[in-house]
């Protein structure tokens, strides 16, 4: 499909599909509504005909080859920055409908942008750096439509050099071989003949050191675990509200209630952080206008010590805790990381 679409065929949407703070693109049969990254999302004063959304659905079906009709009503298409959703109006009773998803083959952030705009304050971008340079296992959380997924992008930069990443996607969006060119990535993609859970067991078998998944769904996550108490590290991303949540969300994924004390203790012991992101909306003192920041809400550690599972709560509700960090963390730290555990990260931050 890659090939076969063309920009003209986007039509009016074309420069929404430009447009690189454009995340979503969601046609409900009537309305036209748009998700931005700094404008959040609103209704697009752009009115498509009905014709030009037969078309355009027509051709996504022609690129894949697929029939959609009353009987085959819905269509799913990807490219390489984009997955197209597409639900007949056989079955959606406002009309022909459909969704775009864009994922930019490159990095959205940097380290300074992140911190002048608020996601997080310096001293806390330097303990999540170290953090992954010292090998941790850190699960980014929060609501659809927070940047989780380009948080995994952005701190992925972090793991050593020289050892080699495994990424399992569904849909490709971490673009990580095409952002870290220089790196060892290698790029699995979800289908009917490879799933989540073949996937990451398919991987023991290719020498990687660290296992990404873009997001964990289901009953994989015991297989993921399996793997990370294996050695390997990682980063997944994960629908959560509170990471004092994280290990029983994870555990009741794994459907497995005749062992569940045993997968829970696995948890702890090798899921080792949680980073929760949430978005709120700001006004901009400059412009006037309301604009969505994202940022880092809490930040946890997770630990398994003398056969007790522990939640260290580093951060909530952005501000720091009084608490210090579990000696295991602060020697994989090392020494000066461990000055930050011990006092600035609670006093300074």
């Amino acid at each position: 499909m890659n090939d076969m679409l063309r920009e003209e065929d986007f039509g009016e949407i074309l420069p929404l599909i430009r447009d690189k703070h454009v995340t979503d693109i969601d046609y409900n049969g009537y309305s036209l509504w748009v998700t931005d990254l700094k404008k959040g999302r609103y209704p697009s004063s752009i009115t498509l005909t009905e014709r030009f959304v037969k078309e355009f659905t027509e051709h996504v079906a022609d690129c894949v080859n697929r029939p959609f009709n009353k009987m085959n009503c819905t269509l799913e298409a990807q490219t390489d920055d984009l997955r197209i959703t597409v639900t007949h109006e056989g079955a959606n009773m406002t009309g022909r409908a459909f969704s775009i998803r864009k994922s930019l083959r490159e990095m959205r952030n940097d380290e300074k942008t992140l911190v002048a705009s608020g996601f997080c304050s310096q001293e806390v971008m330097d303990f999540l750096k170290q953090l992954i340079r010292a090998r941790h296992i850190v699960v980014f959380c929060g609501e659809p439509g927070v940047g989780k997924t380009e948080s995994v992008k952005f701190f992925s930069g972090f793991t050593p050099e020289n050892e080699r990443i495994i990424t399992i996607e569904d849909t490709p969006e971490l673009h990580l071989h095409e952002v870290y060119g220089e790196r060892d990535i290698e790029e699995l993609l979800i289908s009917n003949e490879l799933t989540y859970t073949e996937a990451i067991k398919h991987c023991l078998r290719k020498n990687p050191n660290w296992v990404i998944l873009s997001e964990a769904r289901s009953t994989e996550v015991k297989y993921l675990i399996e793997q990370w108490s294996t050695g390997l590290k990682g980063f997944t991303t994960l629908h959560l509200d509170d990471l004092r949540g994280l290990p029983d969300r994870l555990l009741n994924m794994m459907e497995r209630a005749e062992d569940s004390q045993r997968l829970k203790n696995n948890i702890y012991s090798y899921v080792n952080a949680g980073v929760l992101i949430r978005r709120k909306e700001v006004e901009n003192p400059d412009t006037k206008q309301r604009e969505i920041v994202r940022y880092i809400d809490q930040i946890a550690l997770y630990d398994r010590d003398q056969n007790e599972n522990h939640v260290y709560l580093l951060m909530d509700q952005q501000k720091l805790q009084d608490i210090k960090l579990p000696e295991k963390f602060v020697k994989r730290m090392g020494l000066e990381t461990a000055k930050l555990g011990r006092r600035a990260l609670h006093e300074k931050l």
